[in-house]
């Protein structure tokens, strides 16, 4: 009885459901590599959701973009002037912006926007039922629904992320010739001198892994939702949290890769 016990105690602990959740998520992301490139390939639907994804987030990131590059330099340019330096300006801008703050900015926000409208998304249609009828229409959900979202966030979102960094620069450069009147040749020239081509690349591969990290958690979250509505909001706001999280890591493990790379 004891040992019949303990059993259900070990499997009904949050620590048994850690790791069935892994096993879920792993099975759920091997899955979508199964199912990529096999048939049908809906084109169409991936468009749409480029659409829905990059065109109606080009404002937010146009405007937060522009704010970070006004607010960045302003907090950056006394520090430079006690050294008299302020004439790096546009460098130091160029490295902050190219190798973090554009794809990381970006992400956070498609993280909320995003993450959270296809968590609702799908766990909407999960709690109505919806995804069950696709299935007994012969058509797979999970092709349609999850592989189309997470390869539009993955091509969307680089595209995004370097956006936001041309605009962030852009601001940069509006608060600069507020104060000093230069150029925007020469200030575009002198912010992309100290940039690699390392830089660029690593830019865009995180942005990619940024991008699949919150079609993924997004498309996990509402496509395993439950509990009726309230699962709902429960999978939009997971779906945020995590991604964010994961955001998170893979800055701090692409910058050291990144890093080592640049130093070999």
């Amino acid at each position: 009885m004891n040992i019949l016990y303990f059993k259900r105690w070990i499997f009904n602990s949050s620590f048994s459901q850690y790791f069935i959740g892994v096993y879920k998520a792993n099975h759920f992301v091997l899955k979508f590599f199964r199912v990529l490139f096999s048939r049908p390939f809906h084109f169409r639907e991936v468009i749409h959701q480029c659409y829905e994804i990059g065109i109606k987030s080009l404002s937010l990131i146009t405007l937060t973009g522009f704010i970070v590059g006004v607010v960045f330099t302003k907090q950056s340019r006394p520090s430079l002037e006690d050294f008299g330096a302020s004439s790096w300006l546009p460098s130091l801008m160029g490295i902050a912006i190219v190798r973090a703050l554009g794809p990381l900015v970006t992400a956070i926000i498609c993280a909320g926007k995003v993450g959270s409208s296809i968590g609702a998304e799908l766990g909407s249609m999960r709690v109505t039922e919806q995804i069950d009828a696709m299935e007994v229409s012969a058509i797979n959900p999970f092709k349609y629904l999850v592989v189309t979202r997470v390869v539009a966030t993955s091509i969307t979102i680089p595209i995004l992320a370097m956006y936001c960094t041309f605009v962030g620069l852009f601001g940069s450069y509006f608060n600069v010739h507020s104060e000093e009147s230069t150029s925007i040749l020469i200030f575009y020239k002198n912010a992309f001198s100290t940039i690699s081509f390392l830089d660029i690349f690593s830019s865009v591969v995180k942005s990619i892994f940024y991008g699949f990290t919150i079609g993924m958690v997004g498309c996990y979250k509402g496509y395993h939702a439950t509990q009726g509505t309230r699962g709902v909001g429960i999978a939009a706001n997971q779906a945020v949290v995590l991604s964010m999280f994961l955001i998170f890591i893979e800055e701090l493990v692409i910058v050291q890769i990144s890093n080592w790379i640049r130093h070999f």
